[in-house]
């Protein structure tokens, strides 16, 4: 299954760096130069996105000058998919040459620093998934893409997050730009209380449904990562706390920071752009 993607022969480019857009964050495709669009549903054993927020679109072009591809659309664990399906575009992307993937998602801020609409770099991440054994590199491994045990305490590129945080002190949004630790659960069920206590005192800052499947076969990948949290809600941790986690108030929270988030990924680009060995 693993051979040259069929649109590798019909770009004349190929993109160095892949963004994964979360819940109703997108909009980051549609400012691309130069676009090339390819429906899901057109791409050999590409599966469907079915998650409200996700169109299901990969969107070649440039971005500040840089070659990008964006995926408008992923695949969530909790739509039935396996973890080797949720993590497939992954290794399409290595495919093509892509170095670098900068992923975004919305999630529920546990830190309480934090406060809706609040992005957070991602400096570092705790999989229940992994813990569990459902690791996405289980099963033969294909030296192709990357070693039998990876090394994942450099995850998260150093460089990569001072750049973005310059982006955000040029652009004005310092005030609502967090760092923390992410933790992804299975979903599609919201934590309970009991569970947002115990991932609060492993120091977990943001919990969400998404990424580190694709993170830990990126990094399998040799891919340089940057990752992007919107908090969208504040998770409940009271028992006297009557307010309920709501998909919809959530979607409604990224569009109002999809703009920002734009900006930043685009003077993100622009930095990795101006060096010549930025990494």
């Amino acid at each position: 299954m693993y051979h040259e993607p069929f649109f590798y022969y019909r770009m004349k480019t190929h993109p160095k760096t892949a963004i994964i857009c979360g819940s109703r964050l997108g909009g980051l495709a549609d400012v691309l130069d130069n676009k090339t669009v390819f429906l899901y549903e057109d791409i050999p054993h590409f599966p469907q996105s079915t998650a409200p927020g996700h169109l299901g679109r990969l969107v070649f072009g440039e971005l500040n000058g840089q070659l990008c591809v964006c995926r408008q659309g992923r695949f969530h664990y909790y739509e039935g998919y396996s973890i080797s399906t949720v993590t497939f575009p992954i290794r399409v992307f290595f495919l093509l040459g892509v170095e670098i993937l900068i992923v975004t998602n919305a999630a529920g801020g546990l830190n309480p620093h934090f406060q809706v609409g609040d992005i957070m770099f991602i400096r570092d991440y705790i999989s229940i998934f992994g813990l569990g054994g459902q690791n996405p590199l289980h099963g033969p491994n294909d030296e192709r893409f990357g070693v039998r045990f990876p090394c994942m305490s450099d995850t998260y590129e150093q460089d990569l997050l001072g750049l973005a945080m310059e982006s955000a002190q040029e652009l004005g949004i310092v005030s609502f730009t967090q760092e923390g630790i992410y933790c992804q659960l299975a979903g599609p069920s919201y934590e309970t209380i009991a569970e947002c206590r115990v991932l609060q005192a492993l120091g977990v800052d943001a919990v969400g449904m998404s990424t580190l499947p694709e993170v830990i076969v990126a990094r399998h990948c040799g891919l340089q990562f940057f990752g992007i949290s919107v908090t969208t809600n504040r998770v409940v941790m009271s028992y006297d706390n009557h307010e309920k986690a709501n998909h919809k108030k959530a979607l409604h929270i990224s569009v109002v920071r999809a703009e920002a988030l734009q900006k930043l990924v685009t003077r993100l680009l622009g930095k990795v752009g101006e060096n010549t060995n930025p990494l």
